[in-house]
Order: C-alpha cells, then sequence, then structure tokens
C-alpha cells in the first residue's frame, strides 16, 4: 500500500496519509506527492476544494519521519536535513496561501510536521479526543513548519508558554489557541466528507460545529498565570520570574521549570527570541518559516538537533546531553542560530 492516497472524487482532491502504524509521520516523498497533487488541482476546473486526512485512530500526523534525517546527520551530511526542511516549508507557504479551500480532519496527534500540513488548512476539524502539540524543543529543533506564527498569534503569550514547554493541545484548547477552527464529534466526520465531496462547499461545517461545553478550554483559565511569566523578552528573565513566583502561583511555576528542563536550551532561548519577533505587526508566515529555516538549517551541525534525537529515538536514554544549560545560553550562541542565511536563504520567487 502507499504511504498516501492521492486521488479526485466528486468535487474534491483527496490527500489521504496512509502510515498509521507510523502514526503517519512524512517522508521526504509525502511532500513532494502532496505538492505536485496541489499544483496539479490548482487549475482544475473539476477540483473545488481539497480534503486532507489520514488513516487510523491514533493520529493525523505525529510529525516527520527522522530516521533519515538523523543517518545523513550523523554521517555528517547536512545538506539533506536543508533540503527536506526547505522543500516542506515551501509545501506549507502554498498550503496557507492556496487559492481553493483545504479542509483538514486532525484524528488523535497532530504534532510538527502534522501541524504544517493540518493546521495551515482554510477549514480545520478536530473533535474532543484530538491532541496537538509543537514539542521540537525536546529534540532540539524550535517550532517550525509555520507553527512558530500560529504560536505567536495565540492569546496572550500562551504561544511562548507552549512552545517552549512542548505542552499538549486537547479538545477546546485546539479550539482557543488558533490551532483550527471546528470541533465536531468523530461519528460526524464521514457525513461531512461526503457532503464535501458531493458539494464542493465547506459551508456545512460551521453547522455542524458545536462549543465543547463539558471541556472549557483550560488554558482560559491559565491565562492570567501564564501571561505574568512569559510576558518576559528572554528566557533569562523568565527563568526569574518562574524562580520568584507569587504563592498562588508556586505550583504552576514549579511544573513549568520541571518541563522546560527538559528540553534543549538553545532550542528554548531561540523559540522565545522568534515568537517575540513574530508578534510584530505584519509578521508573515514567510517571515516566521524563514526564522525557522535560519535555525533548522543549522540545527545538525550547530544545534543540538542530532543529540535529541539520539536520547529520544535512537538509544531511548531519555538523558540528552544538551551543549548549554538552560540558565546559560550565550546571547552570541541564540544570534549565531538567527543570522540571515544569504545565499541559502528561502526565495519565495525562485523557489522550484
Amino acid at each position: 500500500m502507499s504511504d498516501i492516497g492521492i486521488r479526485i472524487e466528486g468535487r474534491a482532491g483527496r490527500i489521504t496519509l496512509r502510515r498509521p502504524k507510523a502514526l503517519n509521520a512524512l517522508t521526504y516523498d509525502m511532500l513532494r506527492a502532496i505538492e505536485a497533487a496541489l499544483e496539479d488541482w490548482r487549475h482544475n476546473g473539476a477540483v473545488s476544494l481539497v480534503i486532507i486526512d489520514a488513516e487510523g485512530d491514533k493520529a493525523f500526523c505525529a510529525g516527520g519521519d527522522i530516521a533519515d534525517l538523523y543517518a545523513t546527520g550523523k554521517a555528517g551530511d547536512f545538506a539533506y536535513g536543508q533540503k527536506f526542511w526547505r522543500d516542506e516549508y515551501r509545501l506549507n507557504a502554498k498550503l496557507a496561501e492556496y487559492p481553493k479551500p483545504i479542509v483538514s480532519f486532525m484524528q488523535g496527534f497532530t504534532m510538527g510536521g502534522g501541524v504544517g500540513i493540518g493546521c495551515h488548512a482554510r477549514h480545520r476539524v478536530v473533535n474532543a479526543q484530538s491532541v496537538v502539540a509543537m514539542p521540537e524543543c525536546g529534540i532540539g529543533l524550535v517550532p517550525d513548519v509555520g507553527g512558530s506564527l500560529l504560536l505567536a498569534r495565540a492569546p496572550g503569550f500562551i504561544g511562548t508558554y507552549l512552545g517552549t514547554t512542548a505542552n499538549r493541545l486537547s479538545g477546546a484548547d485546539i479550539i482557543y489557541t488558533g490551532f483550527a477552527d471546528y470541533l465536531i464529534d468523530v461519528g460526524h466526520w464521514q457525513a461531512l466528507k461526503a457532503d464535501l465531496i458531493a458539494t464542493g462547499d465547506p459551508a456545512g461545517l460551521h453547522k455542524a460545529s458545536a462549543p465543547d461545553r463539558e471541556s472549557p478550554a483550560k488554558l482560559l483559565q491559565m491565562r492570567p498565570r501564564i501571561d505574568r511569566h512569559f510576558s518576559q523578552s528572554t528566557l533569562t528573565e523568565i527563568l526569574a520570574s518562574l524562580h520568584t513566583p507569587a504563592p498562588e502561583d508556586a505550583a504552576f511555576a514549579q511544573e513549568t521549570l520541571a518541563a522546560l528542563v527538559r528540553n534543549a536550551p538553545l532550542s528554548v532561548a531561540y523559540t522565545i527570541k522568534m515568537l517575540h519577533r513574530l508578534r510584530a505587526p505584519g509578521a508573515s508566515l514567510h517571515d516566521a518559516l524563514d526564522l525557522e529555516y535560519r535555525f533548522t538549517h543549522r540545527a545538525m551541525q550547530y544545534g543540538d538537533f542530532l543529540e535529541g534525537i539520539r536520547a529520544a529515538i535512537i538509544d531511548k536514554d531519555r538523558s540528552p546531553r544538551w551543549q548549554h544549560d538552560l540558565d546559560a545560553v550565550p546571547a552570541e550562541d541564540i544570534n549565531r542560530m538567527m543570522a540571515p542565511l544569504g545565499d541559502n536563504a528561502l526565495n519565495w520567487e525562485n523557489m522550484p
């Protein structure tokens, strides 16, 4: 069976991820196939909209398939990873800017690269059991695939909290933070897809969506605490705030520090600075992808990506040896990762 199903049904272009045993992790070939389909359907009058979904109950897409990235990086070949991320980011931008409606159905886990495929669609559907996360700091990367812009646009400073702690969103919190639009019981999904295929009109999604009154957004209640600590502009300032919390914030601060200390310090510090930049008025998806690529382009050579993958996926010892301490990330190291890439930068005018 192919890793991805691409076809036209009725008025809809269909893209279905078909690696359920691998939690529908994205390979490079899958990314290229999605992009080719979008280009084929761009001017095809028979296609009124695009549906992106996935097989299996556990995950829409739990991220990118990083086995090849690790193997090539350990061999000293950084070019493959740079090509993978460059082409993936180009696809993320095309999904966000596509002239026809795209509808994504995200069951189970949507993480990392899955956010780039599902959360830039014009109409994004989840259910009460869906889980969304940007866990990249835990493997020595930064929130990418355009997810940094979604984090920057989340209410208050919730995005900085989520991006640096890698905490997961579920149900109503996914809607509250702006990672999806519709919370719809999974039992209605097949009928909705059938309607989309028959009509080519996504209007029925709004009628089917219902707020989760039994489980309101938890982050709405947490936001005052999050904003008090994560409104600081640097990692040093955030840590200082968390180390000296008000009595009512003590438990939150302790839990948050425990989450932060698990992640790569350079990645955490870069994420805070990147999201601070992306909160500027007029910041675009291209700006976000550019800042993300500055880091990922250098992540194998100068960052902690290879060590993060070793600890989490290869040896599975969960004991990464990061190159910095959380409270001692030199500004020059952050600036080196954020420096413009010159001829290696994403070139939106001439990217193949």
